[in-house]
């Protein structure tokens, strides 16, 4: 599901335990987001390949907030249940939002020097993916479900 409007502050997935806040200013803090990532996955279960799938889809979301926002935040969080596991991560900046979200979410479509692969990149990898934006504020949230 995509959205495109003026959000809401947002409210943590119910059930949902914050592991990690990472304030996004320098490229050091996509590494820590990343590695932040990586450790809520495997605390939970997830495969090696589920939390290299998850730090690559950090990296884009927080490198994004950090060449087109001049940084932001990312939040990692998990939830169990008695089915499932849950990794969802948002990523929120104060930047000048997504002019064309389904143009961002298309294979090849770049607004900067990139290859345009980042958010349809972020789609292919995740189970779900929630774009919020206007002026002055994006928030991107993306989740990975697995069964227990």
């Amino acid at each position: 599901m995509t959205k495109s409007r003026p959000p809401d502050r947002p409210e943590p997935a119910p059930g949902a335990t914050t592991r990690a806040l990472i304030d996004i200013r320098i490229q050091d803090d996509i590494l820590r987001a990343r590695q932040a990532s990586r450790t809520a996955a495997s605390a939970i279960g997830f495969t090696t390949v589920d939390q290299t799938r998850l730090a690559t889809v950090v990296s884009e979301l927080t490198r994004n907030a950090l060449v087109y926002a001049g940084g932001g935040v990312c939040r990692v969080l998990t939830r169990l249940t008695v089915q499932e596991r849950s990794v969802m991560i948002e990523v929120e900046d104060q930047g000048p939002g997504i002019a064309d979200v389904t143009g961002a979410l298309t294979r090849g479509f770049s607004t900067g020097r990139g290859l345009g692969l980042g958010l349809a990149a972020v789609r292919k990898l995740m189970d779900d993916l929630v774009i919020e934006t206007c002026p002055g504020r994006t928030l991107v949230r993306t989740g990975m479900t697995r069964r227990r």
